[in-house]
């Protein structure tokens, strides 16, 4: 009796070997490696001269080249911007805005998106094209008869007086997005939470949201970037002082201190630690999230 044997294949060195990368491949990574470092050189630069002109004393920063670093740092600029600029009130001011409005915006949209996306009623289509619309309006369209209605509303120079127009402004933007990020989840998940008697808050609240997670969170810092960075709104609706947002005061700070190059730099270096604060918190899911919901309608 004869067995017949399968041929068996052997490894030749040629197949072991790993495959090196052709040289196009090379160019194209060694292209890339180049434009990434110029990309950083030109982001960072502008940093590093904040950096050393707030160390410096007003005679340094006058008579040296703004890229040389400090001699003698002088951090006594920090304080007097502390204690001048009023930064930590109207850094306090932004923070309550900032923290009020992004997540009840956030909360709001999202539940608008899975209504639009999730569930079925006529001329969704219709109002998701209103929101898309609404989300290219320009704020400054919308100033004077802002400024009218929040003034009969006597909130002028409150919080609520901008959570409120920054919430209606920032909504369209935000329900567009989302409804691209919820139409990718698929829909069986649905099914089989309704077949097990959940109701549409329970899917809302229990399985969309938490698989939402990555576009939620960048959604949340580019809304709080948005947020702690409007000037025209605030400008218009903060009138008195101690209302100011941090953009305001910066604008008044460097009013008043026009020639002193050190506190304003070392003013304008520490308002933007909140906002690298929050990226750090958030920077692992801004990359996966930041426009997963832009590839499907």
């Amino acid at each position: 009796m004869t067995v017949a044997l399968a041929p068996v294949s052997r490894r030749t060195d040629e197949d072991a070997a790993p495959r090196r990368p052709s040289r196009g491949r090379d160019y194209i990574r060694i292209g890339l490696w180049i434009a990434l470092l110029i990309s950083l050189i030109i982001w960072m630069l502008p940093l590093v001269f904040i950096v050393f002109t707030s160390l410096k004393t007003e005679a340094d920063a006058i008579g040296t080249p703004v890229f040389l670093p400090p001699l003698n740092p002088d951090f006594g600029n920090y304080a007097e911007a502390l204690e001048t600029g009023n930064l930590l009130g109207v850094g306090l001011n932004s923070l309550i805005i900032a923290i009020v409005k992004v997540p009840v915006g956030l909360l709001i949209s999202a539940a608008a998106a899975f209504a639009i996306a999730r569930i079925r009623f006529r001329r969704s289509r219709l109002l998701l094209a209103a929101m898309a619309i609404g989300a290219m309006v320009p704020i400054q369209v919308a100033i004077a008869p802002l400024f009218q209605v929040i003034n009969s509303l006597g909130l002028l120079n409150t919080h609520i007086g901008v959570i409120l127009p920054y919430i209606g402004f920032g909504i369209p933007y935000q329900i567009f997005i989302l409804y691209g990020f919820f139409r990718q989840i698929p829909e069986e998940l649905d099914e089989s939470a309704r077949m097990d008697g959940a109701s549409y808050f329970r899917l809302f609240w229990q399985i969309i949201l938490p698989l939402s997670g990555p576009a939620l969170a960048a959604l949340f810092i580019l809304d709080f970037v948005a947020t702690w960075n409007e000037y025209g709104m605030a400008l218009v609706l903060l009138q008195s002082s101690d209302a100011w947002t941090v953009p305001l005061a910066i604008q008044g700070f460097q009013s008043q201190y026009t020639s002193s190059y050190g506190p304003i730099n070392a003013f304008t270096l520490m308002s933007v630690i909140p906002v690298v604060i929050v990226y750090l918190l958030f920077q692992r899911y801004f990359v996966s999230g930041a426009f997963a919901g832009s590839v499907k309608g």
